[in-house]
């Protein structure tokens, strides 16, 4: 793999430790309240909401630990809580994930080549097959690095370090994402130059930062597309919009991380010092 270009990873403070005591007037033997309301200010950086404690311990995306709150998935001094805002001592009150308990687990970052057919969540209501189900029982408490929709197949970052997944998906960062794409009908010079120069779509400025037509002819188009944000369904959106449908979308590079040889549902796991180091490089 070959580091990529201008890509500067300058990561904080990853985790932090809580050291919070339980909250005065419990009685022995009974479980510790379950607090609804922010906590007095000179107990504020003893205690932390449910949901940002899941994030920095690294067991989960902020988004991800609020969706398994609700899902009831989480219980506070063995009551269900369904509430991610819930105030929570660490590691004074006993906080259990799936019945297990809760602890901070070693940094991981894992390369998988997501299937088509499979989305991107770690449950589904539709019942639908999801990236877990794919992947290894012990990867279950990694949060994707973004999202590829159900019937986009590729590269799909994995990882517990949340900071390192906040770096990869904002925005400011510009990190490049390739695509090989195909899209029925033959894609103009001109048309390559709109979708590089964007258009408006529902209210949203959609565009991609570099685009090579590989093969067309009347019936399709082969595209290799380079894109710097992550907005929801953009090629798919982008060709719609220019009379092209994506038939066929597959992610190859995410910033520095190459798909290379990895076959549909195979991973890769990369060290987490490795993976920023690939990161402060960057890509000549």
């Amino acid at each position: 793999m070959q580091p990529s270009p201008q890509l500067l990873f300058h990561p904080p403070a990853v985790y932090c430790q809580a050291m919070i005591r339980k909250p005065s007037g419990t009685r022995r033997g009974e479980p510790a309240a379950i607090r609804q309301t922010p906590p007095a200010d000179s107990e504020r950086e003893k205690r932390v909401t449910l949901d940002r404690l899941l994030s920095k311990l690294g067991i989960a995306s902020r988004s991800q630990a609020q969706e398994w709150i609700r899902a009831g998935r989480v219980r506070i001094n063995q009551r269900l809580v369904r509430q991610p805002d819930t105030w929570v001592v660490w590691p004074g009150d006993a906080v259990t994930l799936d019945e297990q308990p809760l602890q901070q687990g070693a940094p991981r970052f894992i390369l998988f080549h997501k299937p088509k057919g499979v989305v991107t969540t770690h449950a589904d209501e539709q019942g639908r097959r999801t990236i877990f189900d794919v992947l290894p029982p012990e990867f279950t408490r990694l949060h994707a690095v973004g999202r590829l929709d159900q019937a986009t197949s590729g590269l799909l970052l994995l990882t517990n370090d949340t900071a390192l997944s906040s770096f990869l998906t904002d925005p400011k960062q510009r990190i490049r994402r390739r695509y090989l794409v195909t899209v029925r009908g033959e894609v103009t010079d001109d048309q390559a130059e709109a979708a590089i120069d964007g258009l408006e779509d529902q209210g949203e400025r959609l565009h991609c930062a570099a685009l090579t037509i590989q093969k067309r002819s009347g019936r399709e188009s082969h595209l290799d597309v380079t894109l710097t944000e992550g907005k929801n369904r953009e090629i798919r959106r982008l060709f719609n919009a220019l009379g092209h449908e994506v038939t066929r979308l597959r992610r190859i590079q995410y910033g520095p991380f190459a798909l290379a040889d990895l076959e549909p549902g195979a991973w890769r796991e990369i060290p987490i010092d490795t993976a920023k180091a690939l990161l402060d490089k960057g890509l000549p």
